[in-house]
C-alpha cells in the first residue's frame, strides 16, 4: 500500500523579523501536523529572527524580488514557486499582490491569504492592489471581525466572502507555570515598583507617542507609592523619534527601552499591566500573550482589541487618540489593586476560552484541505 502524500503548504511573507504576524506564521508552521502537511516558508526580504529553527520544520526559501516591474511579471518568484510545487500557497500581509500573481502563473491550485491588519483609512494604491489580489484568492482571512468589515468596505467589496480566524497562542507556553518571576530584581528595579509593559514594533501605527504623553501625565500627578515604570520592548523605525520625545517630556529613567528581547515572558510576569496605544490592530499577539500570562490589559479600542478583551474587560478599553483617557486608565490600573487582580484572572480565562493556538490551527487545516469555507 502506498503512503498518502502529505499536502504541501507554502507560507509566503516579507520576512519573519519581528511582530505579531511573524510570530503567528512561525507558530502555525510549527503546529501543523507533520503527518499530514509538508510545510515550506518563502520570504521575499530575508528570513529574520522568528525563522530560527524553522528549517527543522520544513524547507525555507528566500527569493528577493524588489524591482517594480516584478509586480506585473514576477519571473523569479513564479519560477521558485513552480519548483516548490505547493498544493496551497498561504500569503500574509505585505506580499499578497505579488505572490498571488506568481502563484497563479505557477499553476498553484489553491491560494489562501491572511490579512493581519490595515491602516485605517487605507492608501488608495493598497486598496486597488489588494482588490485585484483578492480576485485571485480562494479564501481570504481576516484576523478579527473589525478587520473583516474594513476589508469588505475597502478591498474585497460587500458580499465577497471573507472568513475570520483570530490569532491564537499556546496558553500552556504562556502561563505562570512556565514563567520565572523576578525580572525586576534581575534588572535592578524595586520589586514594589509598578511596571507598565508594552511589546511591539516601534512603528507610527502603534502611536507610542500617545502612550508616552499619557504616561507623562501620570507621573506629573504623582502617586503615594513608588513611581511607575514604563518598559518598552521592541525596536523599529520610530525608535529615535520616540526616545527624543521621552527626553522632551523629561521622562528620564521612568521609561526603560529594552529593544529586541527574548525575555518577554518573564518581563510580562512582573508587570502590573500591559498596554497598547495603537490606532489600528488586527488581533495582537502581544496582547494575547500578556493576557494568557494573567496580566491586566489597558489598550485602545481599535481593530480586534475589543473582541480580544470581551465584555468583561471592556472597561479597560480607551478611545483611540485620547491621551487624557489613557492617562486615567493607567491611574486606575495602578491604584486599584483588587480590580487589577480580578481583571488579570479574567484575561487569562478569556484567552483560554477564545484564542487558543489549537483552535487557530484547526481552522487553517480545514481551509487548506478545502473543508473550511469563507463566510460572507
Amino acid at each position: 500500500m502506498t503512503a498518502r502524500r502529505r499536502l504541501r503548504v507554502l507560507q509566503a511573507v516579507l520576512d519573519l523579523e519581528s511582530g505579531g504576524l511573524e510570530r503567528m506564521v512561525a507558530s502555525l508552521m510549527r503546529s501543523l501536523p507533520r503527518s499530514d502537511f509538508e510545510t515550506h516558508l518563502l520570504a521575499l526580504n530575508f528570513l529574520g529572527r522568528h525563522a530560527s529553527g524553522l528549517e527543522e520544520v520544513g524547507p525555507v526559501h528566500v527569493v528577493r524580488s524588489r524591482a517594480s516591474a516584478s509586480l506585473l511579471w514576477p519571473r523569479a518568484l513564479t519560477q521558485a514557486i513552480r519548483e516548490i510545487a505547493p498544493d496551497v500557497v498561504h500569503t500574509h500581509s505585505g506580499v499578497w499582490f505579488k505572490v498571488s500573481l506568481a502563484a497563479r502563473r505557477a499553476g498553484v491550485p489553491r491560494l489562501v491569504h491572511t490579512d493581519h491588519g490595515r491602516i485605517n483609512p487605507d492608501p488608495v494604491s493598497y486598496r486597488i492592489a489588494d482588490h485585484f489580489a483578492s480576485r485571485r484568492t480562494d479564501v481570504v482571512v481576516a484576523v478579527s471581525e473589525a478587520l473583516r468589515a474594513q476589508m469588505r468596505r475597502t478591498v474585497v467589496g460587500e458580499g465577497w466572502p471573507v472568513t475570520v480566524i483570530p490569532n491564537g497562542i499556546d496558553t500552556a507556553e504562556f502561563s505562570r507555570d512556565r514563567t520565572a518571576t523576578g525580572w525586576k530584581v534581575r534588572h535592578g528595579i524595586d520589586p514594589d515598583r509598578p511596571v507598565l509593559v508594552t511589546v511591539g514594533r516601534l512603528d507610527a501605527i502603534k502611536c507610542y507617542d500617545l502612550m508616552l504623553r499619557a504616561f507623562s501625565q501620570v507621573l506629573q500627578a504623582g502617586s503615594s507609592g513608588p513611581p511607575p515604570l514604563l518598559v518598552v520592548a521592541g525596536d523599529g523605525p520610530e525608535e529615535a523619534r520616540l526616545k527624543s520625545l521621552a527626553q522632551e517630556l523629561r521622562l528620564g529613567d521612568a521609561v526603560r527601552w529594552l529593544g529586541w528581547t527574548d525575555d518577554v515572558r518573564d518581563l510580562l510576569a512582573d508587570a502590573a499591566a500591559f498596554t497598547l496605544s495603537s490606532r489600528s490592530e488586527g488581533t495582537s499577539m502581544s496582547l494575547l500573550e500578556a493576557m494568557s500570562l494573567g496580566v491586566c490589559p489597558v489598550v485602545t479600542d481599535v481593530g480586534g482589541n475589543s473582541a480580544v478583551l470581551g465584555g468583561a474587560l471592556a472597561h479597560r478599553l480607551v478611545p483611540s487618540g485620547d491621551v487624557a483617557g489613557l492617562a486615567d486608565a493607567y491611574r486606575r490600573v495602578l491604584e486599584r489593586d483588587g480590580e487589577r487582580r480580578q481583571d488579570a484572572a479574567q484575561a487569562r480565562r478569556r484567552v483560554e476560552e477564545a484564542f487558543s493556538l489549537g483552535a487557530m490551527v484547526r481552522a487553517y487545516v480545514g481551509i487548506y484541505v478545502g473543508d473550511g469555507s469563507a463566510s460572507p
